[in-house]
């Protein structure tokens, strides 16, 4: 069984910033490559960023330039370092790598 874990999720005010944290065990991470994905209520999972196992990265249009992935291969741990919040990022994000899901971190962006 594999698990991944977010934390790092809460309740920030517009423009402030959150740093979310992913386990995901050593033999995926250098296997695949891992993604963050977020969900708000009534809307369709987006995709936010994805980061490849040699380092290369992408991210979705609305979070280009306030988000940043990175993760670090001797800690098992991917992270998603989040400046700048709107309440539009508001959301349960969630790690994703090959075909496994972690439970999902909530980030609420409110004033």
């Amino acid at each position: 069984q594999v698990q991944l874990v977010e934390s790092g999720g809460g309740l920030v005010q517009p423009g402030g910033s959150l740093t979310l944290s992913c386990t995901v065990p050593g033999s995926y991470l250098n296997t695949y490559a891992t993604g963050w994905y977020r969900q708000a209520p009534g809307k369709q999972r987006e995709w936010v960023g994805t980061i490849g196992t040699t380092g290369s990265i992408h991210y979705g249009d609305s979070v280009k330039g306030r988000f940043t992935i990175s993760k670090d291969n001797a800690k098992n741990m991917v992270y998603l370092q989040m400046n700048r919040l709107k309440p539009e990022d508001t959301g349960v994000y969630l790690c994703n790598v090959h075909t496994h899901w972690g439970q999902g971190t909530q980030v609420t962006v409110t004033s």
